[in-house]
């Protein structure tokens, strides 16, 4: 599937610019991945405004760029010790991101709320609106799906136990929408499922 199966025509030309912004710490993959869950979460929450949501968890990202690279890890996992670099790639984030957003001025997008709910999507933890709630949603859930796991554990050398010991007791409690959560346990409990089949079957599963 290209790049155009997974987005919506609109969101396309966003797509195309910000790729330049998101080639550090597999922010491109994560971006792809997270605007999928968003849309899913779209499907079941129709309150929200998809042209709010759509463009901005595309957009969400891009002001790590911006962030040396040999300090990026530092600032994310169980014991960050640069969490002001979260705040700084939020305030990149919004600068890069209406860059984009006015270059294209995408139909029916409201910029400023767009821009609203990157600024403060992983310093906030609560939900400052539906469109914030589904976004945040969407971004958190990627770390539950295969894709997000995979790299995760590449960057701090986790298994997938640790894993999904982190998210049924930090991340997935986090959730903000009832689908959000769903979503989250529904996939963290698929790959637990996957874990334990070595007591059920002989089979060796990689952990």
């Amino acid at each position: 599937m290209t790049p155009s199966g997974i987005l919506c025509a609109r969101d396309v030309p966003l797509w195309e610019d910000a790729k330049a912004f998101l080639d550090v710490r597999n922010n491109d993959e994560h971006t792809l991945v997270a605007y999928g869950l968003a849309r899913a979460l779209l499907a079941e929450i129709p309150e929200a405004e998809e042209s709010v949501v759509l463009p901005a968890i595309l957009l969400h990202d891009v002001g790590w760029k911006r962030i040396p690279p040999d300090l990026l890890l530092d600032a994310i996992g169980r014991r960050p010790t640069r969490r002001d670099l979260v705040r700084d790639h939020e305030i990149f984030g919004v600068e890069i991101a209406r860059e984009i957003l006015e270059r294209h001025h995408p139909a029916g997008v409201d910029i400023a709320a767009v821009l609203a709910i990157i600024d403060g999507h992983d310093t906030t933890n609560e939900a400052r609106s539906i469109d914030d709630a589904v976004m945040k949603d969407a971004d958190k859930g990627w770390r539950c799906t295969p894709h997000g796991m995979r790299i995760i554990a590449g960057w701090y050398g986790w298994s997938r136990a640790e894993l999904i010991d982190m998210l049924e007791t930090v991340s997935n409690p986090r959730m903000l929408t009832p689908a959000g959560r769903a979503l989250a346990e529904g996939l963290t409990a698929a790959v637990k499922a996957e874990l334990l089949l070595p007591h059920y079957l002989d089979v060796d599963i990689d952990a």
